[in-house]
């Protein structure tokens, strides 16, 4: 399941520096493979502390981490929604990811130069905001006037979406975010169809420095109290300290860097972690001897679906799932244990999958 999250900023926000650290990210307990798709895509690992309990159970011959995509969208301008630097060829990236970490500079450091000659947090998400809402505002303007030529015919579909549409506008021209116009799941459902970029869901990730890295700081506060609203995350990291931990090479020496910060972990493990949950993904587990996997799904997601994630042919030939909860096999022991305890369980095709749920499929092509 490829699902991406767009890192996204001015200038000089740290942005890139967050991306080197995620695409060089060694998970505190385990040091999993980065790739590089193309020179701005990296798949990271997503860090789960359950593979290593289930490794120490099973004892396979190799362990797969679940994986998500990041992109580093290159620093957005004022006027890239009119194409001034390179503007639209960002906001056509922005566009192809499903969720964005908005990087927001939180440090004041003389040595770096922002692009607006001073530290405001705030005014450069709104620059960001605002040139976002305004390619917003030319895609609905667009639908709009699409939606003109079959609305006559009394469409219902169309009449929804045209209804929908109008708000959308109307909200972009009061400068607010689709995300933030208050429509229900059914609405958005329609929306995302759409594919405007302020529809996406949203983290606010705030680079601060050593000092701030654990309680904050003022600027940080005042990004709490702008995206109340939003109901976005405001996530906290110090990227300069992340670029450090990676060049650490061994386990002991991270723990050690961490200790003497007072951090329980990395932060990029934080974020990654919250940039799953952001996207609405879960993990369940294949265990056996030659494999412990994670595998990502959807919310949601029923059991002959989260097959198909391992190969369509399961989901189009699905039988049934055997479903052990990880609680339950980790605690007991054995797979054996888990059967006599009563707590095996047979699922059929309307079994919806939950978080940690440890599967084996059965299926007929």
């Amino acid at each position: 399941m490829s699902l991406k999250c767009g890192i996204v900023g001015l200038p000089n926000v740290g942005k890139s520096t967050l991306f080197n650290c995620l695409s060089n990210a060694k998970a505190q307990s385990a040091n999993f493979p980065f790739c590089t798709i193309e020179p701005n895509i990296g798949t990271i690992s997503v860090p789960d502390t359950r593979l290593e309990t289930l490794e120490s159970i099973v004892n396979p011959q190799r362990v797969v981490p679940t994986t998500m995509e990041i992109v580093d969208i290159a620093g957005l301008v004022k006027g890239a929604s009119k194409g001034e630097g390179l503007g639209n060829q960002f906001l056509a990236n922005i566009r192809e990811t499903d969720a964005i970490l908005h990087v927001l500079r939180c440090f004041d450091d003389g040595n770096i130069i922002h692009v607006d000659g001073s530290v405001d947090p705030i005014r450069d998400k709104e620059i960001i905001d605002i040139e976002l809402q305004l390619k917003d505002l030319e895609t609905i303007e667009k639908k709009i006037q699409s939606l003109s030529r079959i609305l006559k015919s009394g469409d219902k579909d169309a009449l929804k979406e045209n209804e929908l549409s109008l708000k959308i506008k109307e909200g972009l021209e009061r400068g607010i975010s689709v995300r933030g116009m208050g429509f229900s799941r059914e609405e958005m459902d329609i929306i995302k169809l759409f594919n405007l970029i302020t529809s996406k869901p949203v983290m606010y990730v705030c680079n601060v420095d050593e000092a701030s890295v654990k309680t904050g700081n003022d600027y940080v506060e005042r990004v709490k109290q702008v995206v109340a609203n939003e109901q976005a995350e405001v996530l906290m990291i110090g990227a300069k300290i992340e670029a450090d931990i990676t060049e650490l090479e061994t386990y002991d020496e991270r723990k050690m860097f961490l200790d003497e910060l007072g951090l329980e972990e990395p932060g990029v493990n934080r974020l990654i972690l919250s940039a799953y949950a952001l996207l609405e993904l879960q993990t369940y587990f294949t265990a056996g001897e030659k494999e412990v996997r994670a595998w990502t799904i959807r919310k949601g997601m029923t059991a002959p679906q989260a097959a198909g994630v391992i190969h369509s042919d399961f989901e189009k030939g699905f039988i049934r799932a055997e479903v052990m909860k990880f609680h339950d096999f980790t605690t007991l022991g054995t797979e054996q244990a888990v059967k006599e305890a009563g707590k095996f369980k047979v699922e059929g095709k309307e079994y919806i999958v939950s978080d940690g749920d440890i599967m084996h499929f059965r299926f007929n092509v």
